[in-house]
């Protein structure tokens, strides 16, 4: 039994392919980029083999094409009807998915309805969907939402003091995202603790070039940081994170910026980015460490705000079992862990220095045996969540076809 996971993008397909004959295996893994371009080529990667190949790549259908011709050559797959299943990533669930789901016509609506509150992924994800139902319509085609691990947050946490008929009739809420990552650590933390999900109390870092933080409290997400979209919270690499709304207000009076202008600036001209010209951690680094004032005031303020999460969620969750340090760069540099963690002693974070210096890959704790809270950093691995979810859901489906 093979299970196909998909993640699709306007320009992008990530994929892996999993055996779920028993238990979870990583079979293969790769990417088609640049999709759709005129100026060229799109690139497939599989893993195993690290096998580059260019090929211009109209659309989807081509894409998927050209992967299934790679799986083949190799041996991997011969048809996507063989496929047990294939699971999709949809970034927003709305108020509707708060787990994984066949996907049938009315979900297909239902996404595609919701397409006003994530218009620059729900699109591209209900690509990859119907793609696949074309080229094997036959294979269960499963939805699994970045917003679901957190849909069950308390309503003190996802409501905004805002009038009443803004919730009900735009459903203007927090939603979160980066679920499907928040998920994975939270599971992967209890391993390292030895404990299971449900005697956790955690606090994680999804911290990229999009990054969220989330408080789990007895296994589940009970406050994150992003919110109705993902602009909300932590520094990112071109998105502000927290801001004034008033901010807006004086920019569309003083710059005369329209709807348009704006969410330029904030999606794409803004953090990291906006504070120092690059989005690039590495380059940050390399630039402070020559004397940038710039690189290194977009360092501290990067830092600072995800202290003052860290703060805010111990508060909530008073008994902090574990912080988890994950994303491209939670997982790579140790740096930005160090100055996370440095006057963070007296809430019981003390940080082992060569530990965490040592750590490249897999999941590690590297707190001092001083320390009264746990840290570990660790890869996250949405695909891997969404295989274990999607075999979930495949095998109660089976058990219940045939009772």
């Amino acid at each position: 039994m093979k299970l196909f996971v998909l993640n699709s993008g306007s320009s992008s397909l990530k994929y892996t392919l999993y055996d779920i004959s028993n238990g979870i295996r990583e079979i293969v893994s790769g990417l088609v980029e640049r999709i759709g371009e005129q100026d060229g080529a799109a690139t497939l990667l599989h893993e195993a083999e690290k096998e580059k190949l260019a090929a211009q790549v109209a659309d989807h259908h081509e894409a998927l094409e050209l992967v299934l011709r790679q799986l083949r050559n190799h041996g991997y797959l011969q048809a996507f009807s063989d496929l047990a299943g294939c699971a999709h990533r949809v970034v927003h669930g709305g108020t509707k998915f708060s787990e994984p789901i066949l996907i049938n016509r009315q979900v297909l609506d239902a996404i595609e309805a919701l397409i006003p509150l994530a218009p620059l992924h729900n699109p591209a994800n209900l690509e990859g969907i119907r793609t696949m139902m074309k080229l094997s319509p036959d294979t269960p085609q499963i939805a699994l939402f970045d917003t679901a691990f957190h849909h069950r947050m308390p309503e003190i946490a996802y409501r905004y003091a805002l009038p009443e008929t803004l919730f009900t009739q735009l459903d203007i809420r927090r939603y979160g995202f980066h679920g499907l990552s928040h998920h994975y650590l939270r599971d992967e933390a209890a391993g390292l603790l030895g404990k299971t999900p449900e005697q956790c109390n955690l606090i994680t870092l999804h911290l990229g070039n999009g990054a969220s933080a989330a408080a789990i409290r007895a296994g589940k997400s009970i406050d994150t940081s992003m919110g109705f979209t993902p602009l909300e919270g932590l520094v990112m690499g071109t998105r502000p994170g927290d801001l004034d709304a008033g901010i807006l207000l004086y920019l569309m009076e003083k710059k005369d910026l329209d709807a348009e202008a704006l969410d330029q600036l904030l999606n794409h001209g803004s953090g990291l980015k906006g504070l120092c010209r690059t989005n690039d951690m590495r380059e940050i680094l390399a630039q402070k460490s020559r004397g940038d004032q710039q690189a290194k005031l977009a360092f501290d303020v990067f830092c600072y705000r995800i202290k003052k999460y860290i703060g805010a969620y111990t508060a909530i969750l008073g008994r902090v079992d574990a912080v988890v340090f994950a994303g491209g760069i939670g997982e790579h540099s140790a740096t930005v862990r160090e100055e996370v963690c440095s006057g963070l002693e007296h809430l019981g974070l003390v940080l082992d220095t060569a530990k965490n210096r040592k750590f490249t890959h897999g999941a590690l704790m590297i707190h001092h045996p001083e320390s009264r809270v746990a840290i570990a950093a660790a890869e996250t691995n949405e695909a891997m969540q969404m295989a274990r979810e999607s075999a979930d859901l495949l095998k109660k489906r089976k058990n219940v076809v045939q009772s």
